[in-house]
């Protein structure tokens, strides 16, 4: 047993704090990092656990040392889980200026959340006494067994989506070409996030300078904005490739210096739109570089007879020499041919375990027969240590892999972000409270797949109680039943059943949970994803950063829209954004900013000046050209559509020509007169086109 623990434990530290170092963002104190690698450590130690455990059970060997880690690990998460974490997740989102007030605002923001958990913990109370005489077991184990049936039932549809969409992604990614045209949709998508991140926080530059500038030194909240300004200087200096541009200020913008609560408001949003920006960022330069190398290796590939089987890539220099030659050559081998048959293995050996746990699962309700491949694998090895405990480990790994992968989907679209280098102290809080939370119901769920000798219990079972016996009201086979709804489910996803159906009563894209609509993207690239990669490509070719540009080009992209009627890649301008001006309101407390316009706050450095830049100024420019031209094209191929389809009748005479402009001294009676009264061969040109088709037979 303790060679398999000198063996995972330190594989575990290691993989928790690589996970840690890979997505932690630069400014996570450390005791954010000491909580959350703390949890997810003995979050996944109960993968090294339940092999030990099952282990024991079979040689009936001492239990002490196992029993004792598991009740360290599951009540140190649980206390996490449940108190800690959300008092340092509300501390890190509070604004205020001490650390008294933060407590103060994060208990108040979790006394909601407290209440709702005392209020299922007082029914489950009340419940345990209304049927005191029907069961057997402690108050531990029945809060134990509710909290595993939460997670049970919920992680089963985690547990399935993830069984499903692990393989067929793992799979699809083999195809380069399938891929890149996935890259070129997810540029097109991440450079639109970026402009609307980039406009967030130039906006929340602007309002915090603007009060700062309004508010006058004697101030009594004076204080916190030196605090803010402060923020905001080391913000540009420790960025200098940050240009602010097109801030604007909008109506209640200028409501923050009205006490102190308002100003930590002022300082919590400029704080998450800083945290936005560089986390849609580093997205866009991880889609870029990857779309980049992809489109590098296929370009060597194909060119490998003339280039010797060299790899060549336009984001590095050549590597000089022999020794530069041959790494040259074993890149584009690994990228090319090796990579692409290593995911395809991956997916095939990833296929093979989501059908054995399927299989596994399906086949709980029968008693008497065992069709679990894991379960027919530990009893034939059961005189083997090592062979059991892998057998155990494997599975159930994959199993919890595939769980938090759907966590972790499912929360990119409603509550936190998991982004590599950029990832904030609240989401790593929450992201570390879902992976604690679902951790025992998983573990309970792997061992239901696999049947011990009759004789053999783990203590993970013992403590944790059973929910047919612990809790009767779900029934006597809710362990046996729960698992052929996720097999159900299961194959549903993986037939795509949810997107038809989607499909069929319309665009629902916001309960689609799939690989980010990869499925949408298979269809073709992107135009404005490729013409955004070539300019990356040209601006790093010239010694620019990736992303250096993007900002200008992306609001050429977001201010057009793609003219459906004509099929084309055309762009039509889009309206502009109203902004509303300041000196419309009531008071002229405050100049009103506009494009151009800077804003300085006095007794410091700090410069925001629109489209200062010359080649921003020469894309706005050449954007100005383009859009016109576009908008003249697409009004050409808008009238010829019109006249193919036949959407309305397209006059030849002289007499379809427009009016001849009125004397403008004609009386509104006249002119209402004149536009009311229609012409009858109008009216016959319309009922003929309203029933042309059907006369015709289309």
């Amino acid at each position: 047993m303790w060679v398999f623990y000198l063996i995972s434990l330190p594989l575990t530290m290691g993989m928790v704090m690589l996970t840690l170092r890979y997505f932690a963002g630069p400014d996570i104190p450390r005791y954010v990092l000491f909580t959350v690698g703390y949890t997810w450590f003995f979050s996944l130690s109960f993968i090294i656990l339940v092999p030990a455990d099952i282990w024991a059970a079979m040689s009936d060997q001492d239990m002490r040392g196992v029993s004792f880690f598991w009740s360290w690990s599951y009540w140190s998460t649980f206390l996490l889980t449940w108190a800690v974490v959300p008092i340092i997740q509300g501390f890190e989102d509070a604004g205020d200026f001490t650390v008294t007030e933060r407590l103060k605002t994060s208990l108040h923001v979790n006394l909601l959340f407290y209440a709702i958990v005392g209020s299922v913990a007082l029914i489950g109370l009340i419940l345990l006494i209304s049927m005191r005489n029907n069961w057997g077991g402690g108050i531990m184990g029945f809060a134990m067994a509710c909290s595993n049936t939460f997670g049970l039932v919920t992680g089963a549809f985690l547990l399935g989506f993830g069984l499903s969409e692990i393989p067929k992604g793992v799979w699809i990614n083999a195809d380069y070409i399938t891929r890149q045209k996935v890259l070129s949709h997810k540029v097109a998508r991440a450079a639109l996030k970026l402009d609307d991140a980039h406009q967030n926080l130039s906006n929340a530059i602007v309002v915090a300078q603007a009060t700062s500038k309004q508010m006058s030194k004697r101030d009594p909240l004076r204080p916190y904005m030196d605090i803010i300004d402060k923020m905001l200087m080391n913000m540009l200096s420790e960025d200098p490739s940050f240009k602010p541009q097109g801030g604007r200020l909008g109506e209640n913008d200028m409501d923050y210096d009205t006490d102190e609560k308002s100003m930590a408001t002022l300082r919590r949003q400029l704080r998450i739109a800083k945290a936005e920006y560089y986390r849609c960022k580093s997205e866009y330069m991880s889609f870029v570089i990857e779309a980049l190398e992809l489109e590098d290796t296929l370009k060597s590939y194909e060119h490998r007879d003339a280039t010797g089987w060299k790899y060549i890539s336009s984001l590095r220099p050549e590597r000089p020499g022999k020794m530069g030659l041959y790494l040259d050559r074993v890149e584009l081998v690994w990228r090319s041919i090796m990579k692409k048959q290593l995911k395809k293995l991956s997916a095939i050996i990833l296929g093979c375990l989501t059908v054995a746990i399927l299989l596994a699962e399906a086949t709980i309700l029968p008693r008497g027969v065992d069709f679990s491949l894991f379960s027919i694998l530990i009893n034939a090895v059961q005189t083997n240590e090592v062979l059991v405990q892998v057998i155990s480990f494997i599975p159930l790994m994959y199993m919890c892999v595939c769980t938090y992968y759907s966590l972790f989907k499912i929360g990119r679209l409603t509550f936190y972000s998991l982004t590599p280098s950029q990832t904030s102290s609240v989401s790593l809080l929450m992201i570390c409270s879902q992976v604690a939370r679902y951790a025992p119901p998983v573990s309970y769920n792997f061992l239901n797949l696999i049947h011990l000798p009759a004789d053999a219990t783990t203590v993970f079972e013992r403590r944790m109680g059973k929910i047919d016996d612990a809790v009767p009201f779900f029934g006597q086979n809710f362990n046996r039943i729960y698992p052929l709804i996720m097999v159900v489910y299961t194959i549903m996803v993986a037939s795509n059943f949810f997107d038809r159906v989607m499909s069929y009563f319309g665009n629902w894209k916001i309960f689609k949970l799939g690989n980010e609509d990869e499925a949408d993207d298979l269809d073709g690239f992107d135009p404005s994803g490729l013409m955004i990669l070539q300019k990356e490509r040209s601006s790093i070719s010239r010694g620019h950063k990736v992303g250096e540009f993007v900002i200008p080009l992306a609001r050429y992209f977001n201010d057009t829209a793609t003219d459906i009627e004509s099929g084309s890649n055309s762009m039509i301008a889009a309206d502009s954004k109203q902004t509303l001006s300041i000196e419309d309101g009531t008071t002229n407390k405050y100049k009103p900013l506009r494009t151009g316009q800077t804003v300085t706050r006095p007794g410091s450095d700090i410069n925001m000046t629109a489209d200062t830049d010359p080649i921003m100024r020469n894309e706005q420019q050449s954007r100005i050209t383009s859009t016109w031209m576009s908008m003249k094209t697409n009004l050409q191929n808008f009238k010829s559509n019109m006249a193919a389809k036949r959407f309305m009748p397209l006059r030849q005479s002289q007499d379809s020509q427009e009016p001849q402009r009125r004397d403008s001294s004609e009386s509104l009676d006249e002119i209402f007169a004149r536009i009311t009264k229609t012409p009858r061969n109008d009216d016959d040109d319309l009922d003929r086109y309203a029933v042309g088709p059907s006369r015709h037979g289309r």
